[in-house]
């Protein structure tokens, strides 16, 4: 058998593989095949094998042959980053920004000067990418100079992305033409008060990925079966999250995952809001709570529930449940569990990411401010990931976002927001199509959310 687009979604526990038909026309999501990820056994490409074969049995034919190949990767820890600014509220949240919405696990961020205590930690994570930003254009220049010496000076041979003031374009690139590591100059990601300018950066991030980054024993080899670009999954995500919101309009997309959270919205939010505003908010923004997993953080989760409480809902002892605790539940109670976390997992994540209101008092009496992203626009609240897709009551949980915001001070979607699930579990393949196929990924993605009856 014969397909013309194959993507493949290589994570750190399991590699997914989707098939496309037609992808210049009328485009055809075709089948899918899982299989765990071999990062263990030394080589991605056994799990990724494993995962076409999987995908031959489930659709009954002998081999598949595919006129392309296309991926998205979170193997290894995904496209661990630290980045570095000069105000933290400023230039280095810009940067947080622009590296969370490209797809990358940010393990360090710093605001100043780099003391001996931040290099140190960064010896420690062995960051895949290190951004340096700070200063509004022709503003302050010597602390983004100060840590490119200091950066350099570490030895690390990591991709440095540049995407502060442009007045310092060309020292950094004397300080790193003594570097081996390849080093990107971008526009700035807060280039002047209340303005933030995030896309280049990601655009670029995403760029490096692919040219620069092995992410887990094998990928090299991969890349060498892969025709188009190699993205971070959740940058994946994202991706199509934009280019749905041309189509439909304002949108935030769940996916609750077993180690991890991601919750990406794309919308200005209302007029009133930004008028109140304390600091600017990307149009896209992506936060990832990496203590909320339904497998690998499942303790955590349930912490938050609190024991007794988890117990009196349920109805059943948690030890029949949590002994020999699965990947993918399979009992009656086991299902109704991991729908319990589920359901927690996103509330937590919505409430972290949507901003709020708040009162102030003065001596000219109560002012009120937003602080943080206003979701209170967001027209379709859209799952995805293997809980809100497979999970019987995954509409219900999506559900409960607006009844959290019982006093209104939550910037919460409304209760009107519709809910859609991407039914084929398609969405992270579809942003890596989209590079090369957008028209294509837009009305796959339409048929798995149920908006196109065709």
């Amino acid at each position: 058998m014969r397909v013309d687009v194959l993507v493949a979604e290589i994570g750190s526990t399991t590699t997914l593989v989707n098939a496309f038909q037609d992808v210049s026309g009328d485009a055809v999501f075709w089948g899918q095949g899982q299989a765990p990820t071999s990062v263990l056994q030394g080589d991605v490409r056994i799990g990724l094998q494993g995962a076409i074969d999987a995908l031959c049995r489930a659709k009954g034919v002998p081999s598949i042959e595919y006129r392309e190949m296309l991926a998205t990767s979170s193997a290894a820890g995904g496209l661990k980053m630290t980045v570095h600014g000069l105000v933290y509220d400023m230039t280095a949240r810009a940067a947080k920004e622009a590296a969370l919405g490209a797809g990358a696990i940010i393990h360090q961020i710093t605001a100043g000067t780099l003391r001996r205590a931040d290099l140190e930690r960064i010896k420690e994570i062995k960051p895949n990418l290190i951004m340096l930003a700070g200063g509004v254009e022709h503003g302050e220049r010597e602390t983004a100079l100060e840590n490119a010496e200091k950066i350099l000076s570490m030895g690390l041979n990591v991709p440095v992305i540049y995407a502060g003031n442009s007045d310092n374009h060309a020292e950094i690139e004397l300080i790193f033409k003594k570097s081996a590591a390849p080093l990107y100059i971008v526009e700035n990601v807060y280039p002047k008060i209340d303005d933030l300018n995030v896309e280049p950066a990601r655009a670029v991030i995403q760029a490096a990925f692919e040219e620069h980054i092995v992410h887990a024993p094998g990928m090299e080899k991969v890349r060498d079966m892969v025709g188009g670009p190699i993205v971070p999954t959740p940058g994946a995500v994202m991706e199509c999250a934009k280019l749905l919101y041309k189509e439909i309009g304002d949108l935030a997309v769940l996916d609750v995952g077993g180690a991890t959270t991601d919750l990406h919205s794309v919308t200005a939010g209302a007029e009133e809001i930004s008028r109140i505003s304390t600091a600017p908010e990307p149009l896209a923004k992506r936060t990832v709570e990496g203590d909320l997993g339904v497998y690998v953080n499942m303790k955590n989760v349930a912490a938050l529930v609190g024991p007794e409480k988890l117990q009196a809902e349920l109805g059943f002892p948690l030890e029949e449940v949590t002994t020999n605790y699965k990947p993918v539940p399979e009992t009656a109670n086991e299902i109704k569990y991991v729908e319990r976390l589920t359901l927690e997992a996103v509330l937590q994540a919505v409430e972290r990411h949507a901003g709020r209101i708040r009162y102030l008092y003065g001596p000219t009496g109560r002012v009120t401010i937003a602080e943080g992203k206003d979701l209170t626009q967001v027209r379709y609240i859209i799952g995805t990931g293997g809980a809100l897709t497979r999970l019987p009551r995954r509409v219900e949980i999506m559900r409960a976002i607006a009844k959290q915001n019982e006093n209104g001070t939550l910037l919460f979607p409304p209760e009107t927001a519709e809910i859609l699930v991407d039914n084929d579990y398609i969405m992270a393949s579809l942003g890596a199509l989209s590079k090369r196929y957008p028209e294509a990924a837009v009305r796959l993605l339409k048929k798995s959310l149920g908006l196109d009856p065709k």
